[in-house]
């Protein structure tokens, strides 16, 4: 969003412009601000800004809606199937990004066919950890606190990792360029993220899960393993809230990586994307 001018003659207009994709199309609008800049331009912005909010927002819940009509109609039976895939897809994706040798026809055998693949038996056994605690995640409703992040973390590597497993990080870490916050400071970081996501419990879920997961990523509590207990998380709020849930494709990690590091604004518009293209069709 900016403010852009226009010329007419000798006169010259201001005007607020924001652009967004829509499909394949950029869609921009306008609004008329006069021949000077007004001076409460940070209120007109901001309710500006609300007007494309509250579009979204709407979107969203038509989303939910759509998804849990679907969701009822699957019968019991086949729910679990129906899940059992879908932690397939998410554990195989999940477990990519972060470098797993594990192909997604050998995560099926692994969960599904109960065999295991020539492979590393680390990638073999953080597989079926993971889908455990995925499982476990969705058909449980667990109130999200430090106690419930060490458990997944211990569950997921505690036989491959039993060193770091279910404990927060007591040295300093850097992901590429970031680093993260001094270890000092991750205990006291993860309260205030714990008391943020029960002090914004009204805001839409799927900005709830995507500043959680973006705060979660950048205090980066683990030694190793945030990206998948991040994840898990974001999809946490969305699913215990009604809404379909979000698989961060390995093909597409680029653009997850390249989001993560903006600013909180820049991952939360590039979430909004992802999770509007990926249920495009409800």
């Amino acid at each position: 969003m900016k403010i852009t001018t226009k010329r007419k003659g000798n006169k010259r207009y201001f005007y607020l412009k924001h652009s967004f994709r829509k499909g394949k199309k950029i869609i921009t609008k306008e609004k008329y601000l006069g021949i000077e800049i007004p001076g409460n331009i940070d209120k007109i912005t901001s309710q500006f800004k609300r007007e494309f909010q509250d579009d979204v927002i709407k979107k969203f819940e038509a989303i939910k809606n759509n998804f849990q009509l679907e969701w009822k109609r699957i019968p019991q039976s086949a729910r679990n199937k129906e899940l059992e895939e879908i932690s397939i897809v998410f554990t195989y994706n999940t477990n990519a990004i972060e470098g797993s040798t594990i192909t997604l026809e050998e995560t099926r055998e692994i969960i599904h066919d109960k065999i295991s693949p020539n492979k590393p038996l680390r990638d073999v056994k953080e597989t079926e950890a993971h889908s455990r605690v995925f499982l476990n995640m969705l058909n449980k409703k667990e109130e999200i606190s430090n106690d419930l992040l060490l458990r997944w973390h211990g569950e997921i590597f505690g036989e491959t990792k039993p060193d770091i497993a279910g404990q927060y990080r007591d040295y300093l870490v850097r992901v590429g360029p970031h680093l993260a916050p001094d270890w000092q400071e991750v205990k006291k970081m993860m309260n205030e993220l714990i008391d943020f996501i029960k002090k914004n419990r009204k805001i839409n879920p799927v900005e709830l899960s995507a500043r959680t997961h973006y705060k979660f990523e950048k205090i980066h509590p683990f030694g190793d393993g945030n990206g998948r207990i991040g994840r898990l998380l974001m999809n946490h709020i969305l699913w215990h809230s009604g809404y379909p849930m979000i698989i961060i494709e390995y093909k597409k990690r680029k653009s997850y990586y390249k989001a993560l590091q903006k600013d909180e604004k820049g991952f939360v518009i590039y979430f909004f994307r992802r999770y509007l293209s990926a249920h495009k069709k409800r």
